[in-house]
């Protein structure tokens, strides 16, 4: 969406038309939502945005039969490293000399990624936050294998799509979740120790750090599996770090399918 709303041609690729339809018109719900706020009193530039905007953007369940033509490829697909590796080294062998590969990964190393390639220097990450439309940040994260070029395209194409963009090396969790999911585990183990309730860690949070969210809530936002996912690579990776050391209390949740808001119940219950 923010793509091609900023004049880029977009080909949307997904496992399934049906898929594929849902998407486009969360798509086009969401540039509903931000013209009437960009477009308040002008509503015939509202429309012909949107109508500007779907243009750019076609569809395709074949992900190998449109890469030759592409310039940038940017993968948001499952948090799995075999899944993606297996991805990324189909497109590699169909995708131009000159395409740079980019994953929105959050918790995987970008240089494994990379690694399924044979365009290591071509190759890097650009973190989005959700809700992207909303979010102004991207994370560009480069390798020891990525080339200043490819940094410097990265970098141009999120100024492009009008975000922010901020720069790491390929360390666990990049900058936002590395400092974000060592807290909230740390909510979790203060309250594992009977130290404080969940909601008043959440209510000292909100009030006393200003966050938009408390970290129990911003778990259940996020889903307890998730959050589970990336903390178990971590601890695999560093396992002596005190600060990726499992939550029983997390695992335990997990276990019970109580995933947070997505399954109606995680630390909290919803309707």
């Amino acid at each position: 969406q923010v793509a091609a709303a900023s004049g880029h041609t977009v080909v949307l690729v997904d496992q399934s038309d049906e898929i594929l339809k849902k998407s486009t018109k969360g798509i086009e719900e969401s540039l509903k939502r931000v013209t009437k706020k960009k477009f308040a009193d002008k509503p015939e530039a509202g429309a012909e945005f949107i109508e500007k905007t779907l243009k750019n953007i076609t569809t395709s369940t074949d992900a190998v039969a449109v890469v030759h033509s592409t310039d940038l490829v940017i993968e948001a697909i499952v948090e799995n490293q075999e899944i993606k590796n297996e991805l990324f080294k189909r497109l590699d062998k169909f995708a131009p000399e000159h395409t740079i590969f980019a994953s929105n990964t959050s918790s995987l190393q970008i240089t494994q990624l990379a690694n399924s390639t044979t365009r290591q220097d071509r190759f890097g990450g650009l973190h989005f936050f959700n809700p992207v439309p909303m979010m102004k940040l991207v994370e560009v994260i480069k390798t020891p294998m990525t080339s200043q070029k490819t940094f410097e395209s990265l970098v141009d194409f999120s100024k492009a799509v009008g975000k922010s963009p901020v720069s790491c090396k390929d360390t666990p969790g990049f900058i936002v979740n590395r400092l974000l999911v060592p807290y909230m585990m740390e909510a979790v183990r203060l309250f594992e120790r009977g130290d404080a309730s969940k909601e008043d860690i959440d209510v000292a949070m909100k009030l006393g750090a200003g966050y938009p969210m408390g970290p129990f809530e911003l778990l259940d936002y996020v889903g307890l599996d998730t959050s589970k996912y990336i903390i178990d690579g971590w601890h695999s990776l560093e396992p002596n770090n005190p600060l990726f050391a499992p939550s029983p209390l997390l695992n335990k949740l997990v276990e019970e399918k109580k995933l947070g808001k997505k399954t109606g119940e995680g630390f909290y219950k919803y309707k």
